[in-house]
């Protein structure tokens, strides 16, 4: 839909659910378009075009809410939606902390981030990008099978309207090339991968470069050993070194905090990272991957150093949080169509360091690089970590033979106090990290 279409509809709606007997009400459409490939072998095993539309409406009467959602495009049969929305409202208990912004609050104008790529891929272009990987993939020396490519492309559209004044819609694309092969043979078989995303497809890595590279990381995988034991520097790789932002993201996210479930509940304002690291949120970061002009209630969104120098600067808030917490929402208010808003990072990354990745292992005469990292064994109560791992044991300062079947397990808080940074971060997910290094973890082996 065009934009002024949007937010008429959702207007519309708003209406029809005060004149119901709601207090106030907020509405959000979410619609996009995918084509997507991917090819085994050669050989094509999925060409697909698809549409969505989705519509969600949430009311509030007195200090109840309600969210129903529909894909109807259909606006007749918006008082059904209605009527739905209110008789739930009515039934549910009492949420002391719901409530849409003050008009005081809400964003009024907002950047322009280059979040659209004007030209949609043909078929036949997606189906170069993901035979351009696959066939560099395969053509690596050692590999000896392939789990497949895939191209793809989406355009979406967002729009917001609350009937406390806010209107706002923004619209993104996104390009994805991907590759998965394996090598060896038989029960020493190794499988790995590789892929690139961006907003405009001028932005993407080469495919054959993402094939090639997958295919490398399989080889290199091969003859994998087992390790003894031991108490060792670990450093992660910065494909998975990101999973540590996560971590800390979970661990400040304003409902946790205000539920008391974080290891962090009672760190902020103080170090919990060494000196000079800081950690960036940025929503207005150009042709970034999880950019957006504003919260999912219509809040103004900034740039802010969620870790400064090491120290743990502020929550991540949306308004229910921010009220339980007797604090401010920061502007991070996600919102679905069929669930109430909570909050979530935008394009965060850790701030890269002062050496390159092969001076931070270079002083190690044993160690862990971890490239692949299984199970979910982290405490966000506690912080305690335990995750299944693969990569290459250090040896000299250098990478020596690849490793399996192994646990690197630690404390999140320890960890995060023991962490440096080299200086090769590449913004590839929108929650991105360099290479990071933490000190005295344990590697559990044979």
């Amino acid at each position: 839909m065009h934009e002024d279409d949007a937010l008429n509809r959702l207007g519309d709606l708003i209406a029809a659910a005060r004149r119901a007997g709601a207090d106030a009400a907020d509405a959000v459409l979410v619609e996009g378009v995918s084509l997507s490939h991917a090819r085994r072998l050669g050989r094509t095993e999925k060409l697909e075009r698809s549409e969505s539309y989705d519509l969600g409406l949430r009311v509030l009467v007195g200090k109840r809410q309600a969210i129903v959602s529909s894909n109807d495009r259909d606006a007749q049969r918006f008082d059904a939606l209605v009527e739905r929305a209110i008789a739930m409202a009515k039934a549910v208990p009492e949420d002391p902390y719901c409530g849409l912004a003050e008009p005081r609050e809400i964003a009024r104008a907002w950047p322009e981030l280059d979040m659209v790529d004007g030209e949609e891929p043909t078929p036949e272009r997606l189906i170069e990008r993901a035979a351009a990987a696959e066939d560099a993939a395969r053509a690596v020396p050692g590999v000896t099978n392939s789990e497949g490519a895939e191209a793809g492309w989406g355009r979406s559209r967002v729009a917001l309207a609350a009937s406390n004044g806010f209107a706002g819609s923004y619209e993104a694309t996104g390009h994805s090339v991907s590759a998965a092969v394996l090598a060896g043979e038989g029960t020493a078989m190794e499988r790995d991968y590789d892929y690139t995303s961006a907003v405009h497809a001028a932005d993407l890595r080469d495919p054959a470069e993402v094939g090639r590279e997958a295919g490398r990381r399989a080889v290199h995988r091969l003859g994998a050993r087992k390790v003894q034991t031991c108490r060792v520097p670990v450093v992660f790789d910065p494909r998975i070194a990101a999973s540590l932002l996560r971590h800390l993201v979970g661990a400040i996210s304003g409902p946790a905090v205000a539920r008391g479930t974080s290891f962090l509940k009672e760190k902020l304002g103080q170090r919990i990272f060494p000196a000079g690291i800081a950690v960036i949120d940025d929503p207005h970061r150009w042709r970034g991957l999880r950019s957006r002009p504003f919260d999912g209630e219509g809040i103004a969104n900034a740039r802010r150093a969620v870790i400064e120098d090491g120290v743990l600067t502020t929550w991540l808030l949306d308004l229910a949080s921010a009220r339980q917490l007797k604090l401010t929402t920061t502007g991070h208010a996600s919102r679905g169509t069929s669930s109430p808003p909570s909050p979530s990072p935008t394009n965060l990354w850790l701030e890269p360091g002062p050496v390159t990745a092969e001076e931070l292992i270079s002083d190690i005469s044993a160690g862990f690089y971890v490239t692949e990292l299984m199970g979910m064994g982290v405490n966000g109560v506690t912080g305690d970590y335990s995750r299944g791992a693969a990569g290459f044991w250090i040896e000299g300062g250098e990478l020596a033979y690849p490793v399996s079947e192994v646990t690197v397990a630690g404390n999140l808080k320890e960890m995060f106090l023991h962490l440096a940074a080299a200086s090769d971060l590449e913004f590839r997910t929108g929650i991105d990290a360099p290479t990071i290094r933490i000190d005295g973890m344990m590697v559990a082996g044979a």
